[in-house]
């Protein structure tokens, strides 16, 4: 009995660490930010609670532009969806096949996502730029010249140029995931396919993928919800512009309050921020539930 109250108290104190800072890095700084959200303050003076009025403002000031800067992120974010992740899930496809270099190229595939966002946004900005860049560099010296342009500066292009970046940058990391997912598979079941003639796209919609929904799970909502709460790309690449053809959320809300001092509005624009983040991580785990349980039912009456 004494050891298991040993036991018990070891497990509170290793965990009492990690429960204060969860409560003092997340839980606390939400509430707080709900707190600051209802309130006409400019982060010095007393502020005054003004209840939902901010949330209405954001929603409904044309000066500030939110709604066009939740629909540039919902935007990124279906992106994210329909491209991000297919090209990773064909990238650890074909690697776990076993490929020449697999080691390699599976080195070379995630080292964008060792580099300090920062950096990236550095980076793409050479690539990007009109004068020397590596894109229009390539274009002009294919004869392509009516195609360069300011691509960070043109309102039609930039929203485009930084979905790019963002997926040279993560797509590594992804994929890196569904790989470990498919090198766990059994190989016996893969086997059999084979011996019973399944080719390669057979085998990959029929056995991989079905047993990869739990990692796919996971990708989808980090993808989503990763694109839903950027900032440090757009903020080095844009800053929201050109005329916020590229502004987020979270630009917006950083510029709210420490350009324009009008923390009760940004606080607003996180919460906003965190609600999208939760709906969405929650309704992606509920589809790939309800998927799983069609699936079974489906399983089951064909039994």
């Amino acid at each position: 009995m004494n050891k298991v109250r040993k036991n018990k108290l070891a497990v509170v104190v290793f965990i009492l660490p990690a429960a204060f800072l969860f409560l003092g890095i997340i839980v606390i700084p939400i509430f707080l930010s709900g707190y600051y959200s209802m309130l006409d303050w400019d982060g010095i003076s007393e502020g005054m609670f003004t209840g939902l009025k901010n949330y209405r403002e954001i929603f409904t000031s044309p000066s500030i532009g939110f709604p066009k800067s939740v629909v540039n992120v919902l935007l990124l974010a279906f992106l994210s969806l329909v491209v991000q992740l297919p090209v990773s899930l064909l990238l650890a496809i074909v690697l776990a096949n076993g490929v020449k270099g697999e080691r390699f190229f599976l080195s070379v595939f995630f080292i964008p996502n060792l580099i300090s966002t920062v950096v990236t946004g550095q980076l793409w900005m050479k690539i990007y730029n009109y004068e020397y860049g590596l894109l229009n560099l390539l274009l002009r010296a294919l004869g392509l010249d009516s195609l360069t342009r300011i691509w960070l500066g043109d309102i039609n292009t930039a929203l485009g140029a930084v979905f790019v970046a963002q997926l040279w940058q993560y797509i590594g990391y992804n994929m890196l995931l569904l790989y470990a997912g498919i090198k766990s598979q059994s190989q016996d079941v893969k086997e059999a396919a084979r011996i019973d003639g399944a080719g390669s796209v057979r085998m990959a919609f029929s056995i991989i993928i079905p047993q990869l929904k739990p990692v796919l799970e996971v990708c989808t909502i980090f993808a989503v919800v990763g694109s839903l709460k950027i900032f440090d790309l757009i903020y080095v690449l844009t800053d929201g512009g050109p005329v916020h053809a590229s502004e987020v959320p979270s630009t917006l809300m950083v510029r709210m309050i420490f350009f324009r001092n009008r923390y009760g509005l940004g606080s607003a624009m996180a919460m906003f921020i965190i609600f999208i983040c939760f709906f969405f991580a929650v309704l992606i785990r509920q589809l790939y539930r309800t998927k799983d349980k069609e699936e079974k039912h489906v399983r089951y009456h064909k039994k």
